[in-house]
């Protein structure tokens, strides 16, 4: 019985076996392998406080930090300063850059024949034609004097050579075709000059282009450009981001932000008082623009009368106790060889009084300033995106207010502000709400001691500010808060930006000079206040074209100018560097050549951590 129940059992274990044989095997598929992680693109956080008005660097209204880095990094310049500040060709366009013959004065360029722009147009001579005719056509530009002197622009090798011809010889044509703009985009574009680089810089040329604007969020990301045809940028992205001061402390404390460079005042100080901060002064003076072919300012000794009832050193105090005093029409504090010309210190009531009565004025038991029967009443803007501006002309109202002068402050488009002989009645905004430190890259389509005007008596007149007595006339401006939207005033005083780094001849002549009609421009732009002294005009042409400017000279025009005051010197903005020790050792950041800013050799940084 045994045996057979094993075999039993052994039969139908070979049954089940056969069976089994016949039945196919199901192997299990393998689980899928996880995909590889996305790159990461490597960036630095820079962060600012504020974006500016725009980013044409040859704008009075869009001059500001983040618009001088933009230049820097994504504009191409044929001469760019070493880390000495010296003067040096940029190889990358241009493969020489040399004066060719005398008479007349002409420099020949050979552009490098791999230069282009992002959108794969070539940078050529159309860019340096371009250029030329706006610098000496366009109002509120920057240092449009050696431009006024070039008589033609001349392409050869199919845009690849340019000849410039100058009407004399020019010493500082090295300065010239600077920022480059893409002449195939801007020339027929919308608003071209002003416009069309309000939201951003629409082709690159250098190792970075703007790939995004978000005013809202408050940033600018700037990306790698690929068709840039020498050494890549290391980094895929630099943003630059807009933060208050507290906001930028939180940032760099958890990391969102790696440098920064705010405008140095005792409340970024103050929250930025845990780590090591480096001042960096900006190619920048804040003048007040005192209006002299118009209104009461079109006498001198009102103007005169206004700066002697400033103080300029509580001014600066209150607004940027960070600057520097500046105390010169030429130049800035910050710069090799600057002296303070200024003829008198501190404000002096007494001579404004003296001033205002010789001008035919009286003042009223109520201290009000009278022409007649009309109250002495002036209009002072700033541009509305420009913040320092405007607490700027809410400080200087206040002062001149206090003293029987009547003020009215607006706060125009900085751009009509610097363009616009009447601009639009809109008061400015005193508040600004926080803006929320944004996470992720925006999804934007590219786009000196108190002073006062000295109380001689001017020794030489500008052909429109006459110093006999005005005839009386009406308030210049009601009341800003009561004008309708759609009112406009003419402002007797503007507060703006004046470049400085330059050539100081040349510097002088575009700021104070009086541009000469020609054949092409037969109305040149007058400068913002209006200003133009036949008598000066001979000493600044002679500065312009110097070689080296005579010293002697130099000091002859600016005590000319501290008398005639065409505007008012109050101080040199500064920014304040900041970084984290990650960021600090990925970027060296530092505040480079004074022209091209602490963003200078930001395609060779590296990712923090790196």
């Amino acid at each position: 019985m045994r045996r057979s129940t094993v075999a039993a059992l052994l039969a139908v274990l070979l049954a089940v076996l056969a069976g089994c044989t016949n039945a196919p095997v199901v192997v299990p598929a393998p689980e899928p392998a996880p995909p590889p992680p996305e790159p990461t693109a490597t960036q630095i956080v820079v962060g600012v406080d504020d974006l500016g008005a725009g980013f044409n660097p040859h704008l009075l209204a869009d001059r500001s930090a983040v618009t001088q880095a933009l230049s820097t990094l994504v504009l191409p310049s044929v001469f760019r300063p070493d880390a000495q500040g010296e003067l040096r060709l940029d190889t990358t366009i241009a493969t020489s850059a040399e004066v060719v013959a005398t008479s007349p004065f002409t420099v020949s360029y050979e552009l490098n024949v791999q230069a282009s722009w992002s959108s794969n147009s070539p940078i050529a001579a159309e860019d340096f034609v371009y250029l030329w005719e706006q610098m000496r056509s366009a109002a509120g530009t920057i240092d449009g004097e050696g431009y006024r002197h070039i008589t033609d622009v001349r392409s050869r090798a199919g845009g690849k050579a340019v000849d410039v011809v100058f009407d004399g010889a020019y010493p500082q044509w090295q300065h010239l075709f600077t920022g480059l703009l893409p002449a195939h985009i801007l020339k027929d574009a919308p608003g071209s000059w002003t416009g069309a680089t309000a939201g951003g810089l629409p082709a690159s040329g250098g190792p970075f282009r703007v790939v995004g604007v978000d005013r809202a969020r408050g940033e600018v990301v700037l990306a790698r450009n690929d068709l840039y045809w020498a050494t890549p940028a290391t980094l895929d992205q630099v943003v630059l981001r807009r933060l208050d001061p507290q906001q930028l402390a939180e940032a760099l404390r958890v990391g969102d932000v790696d440098v920064a460079m705010p405008t140095a005042d005792a409340d970024v100080a103050a929250a930025l008082s845990g780590y090591q901060t480096t001042p960096a002064p900006r190619p920048t003076v804040t003048d007040l623009v005192l209006r002299a072919d118009y209104g009461p300012l079109a006498d001198v000794r009102v103007r005169q009368a206004l700066a002697a009832s400033l103080d300029r050193e509580r001014l600066r105090a209150e607004v940027a106790p960070g600057a520097l005093r500046a105390d010169a029409f030429g130049l800035a504090p910050s710069q090799a060889g600057y002296t303070p010309s200024i003829p008198t210190t501190g404000p002096d009531p007494a001579a404004a009084e003296r001033l205002l009565t010789e001008a035919g004025y009286t003042r009223s038991a109520s201290g009000v300033w009278l022409l007649g029967s009309t109250p002495l009443r002036i209009v002072v803007a700033a541009g509305a995106e420009r913040t320092e501006d405007v607490a700027v002309a809410a400080a200087v109202a206040e002062q001149w207010e206090a003293a029987g002068i009547g003020v009215d402050v607006v706060a125009p488009p900085a751009a009509d502000l610097a363009t616009q002989r009447a601009v639009a009645a809109t008061p400015p905004v005193t508040t600004t709400p926080p803006v929320p430190t944004p996470t992720a890259a925006p999804t934007a389509a590219p786009t000196a001691a108190p002073t006062a005007a000295p109380t001689a008596a001017p020794t030489a007149a500008p052909t429109a500010a006459p110093t006999a007595s005005p005839t009386p006339t009406p308030s210049v401006a009601a009341s800003a808060s009561a004008q309708p939207a759609s009112a406009t005033v003419r402002a007797d005083v503007l507060v703006l930006p004046r470049a400085v780094g330059g050539p100081i001849g040349p510097q002088l002549a575009s700021d104070y000079g009086c541009p000469d009609p020609t054949a092409t421009v037969p109305n040149p732009p007058a400068s913002p206040g209006g200003f133009c002294s036949a008598a000066l005009q001979p000493d600044l042409e002679a500065l312009a074209t110097a070689a080296v400017p005579d010293p002697a000279l130099l000091e002859t025009v600016e005590r000319v100018l501290w008398a005639q005051l065409p505007a008012l010197p109050l101080f040199q903005p500064v920014s304040l560097l900041v970084s984290t020790p990650a960021g600090a050792a990925a970027t060296g950041f530092g505040p480079g050549p004074l022209v091209t800013g602490p963003l200078t050799g930001a395609q060779r940084w590296v990712p923090p951590g790196s």
